[in-house]
């Protein structure tokens, strides 16, 4: 007779059998993977390398003196958090706030910072024979996102822009919260 932990054993060694790889794993030419999300009406994917961990929006203690677009701080496991609406910092304009609300939690140098977004879509792929040249993505790469818009994609006659947040924390504007 069999121990739940032989049969647990078994399990996973068939299914290590099948197992073709995982995604992020998997070497397909002309494909590239990311983060999708959207900032107001534009559909956005940044690398994995670049969103350390995807969070809810957790309680913020305002800043007084900050940019409109610092939100404020959060304590994130015991360490200081600051909170970006990054379409406030983009467009100008707020994000509305609701439940289920996401932050992406970017590395940046002399430690983390966290963007708001407005929806999640989860990992994305894009094959290169749906790469858009930019000048056919006008309201992507639109004032600021100019900037920080690398390339875009088309699927499902959705435009999707890679957003470089590298780029974006290394931006002396962005680093710069005080007003």
């Amino acid at each position: 007779m069999k121990t739940p932990f032989d049969v647990l054993s078994d399990y996973e060694r068939r299914s290590l059998a099948h197992v073709a790889g995982l995604p992020e794993q998997l070497d397909a030419p002309g494909l590239w993977r990311g983060v999708g999300y959207r900032i107001g009406a534009r559909r956005l994917a940044s690398t994995f390398a670049e969103v350390v961990e995807i969070l809810s929006l957790p309680q913020l203690t305002q800043v007084p003196g900050a940019q409109p677009w610092m939100l404020g701080l959060a304590n994130v496991r015991g360490s200081l958090l600051p909170i970006v609406d990054l379409k406030q910092f983009l467009e100008g304009e707020r994000t509305v706030l609701h439940e289920g609300q996401r932050i992406l939690l970017v590395r940046q140098p002399g430690g983390d910072v966290a963007v708001l977004i407005d929806e999640l879509y989860g990992q994305r792929s894009f094959h290169e024979h749906n790469l858009l040249a930019l000048e056919d993505a006008e309201a992507l790469v639109h004032g600021r996102y100019a900037h920080f818009v690398e390339r875009a994609y088309r699927v499902d006659d959705q435009a999707w822009g890679v957003f470089n947040l590298d780029r974006l924390a290394r931006t002396p504007e962005f680093r710069q919260a005080a007003a």
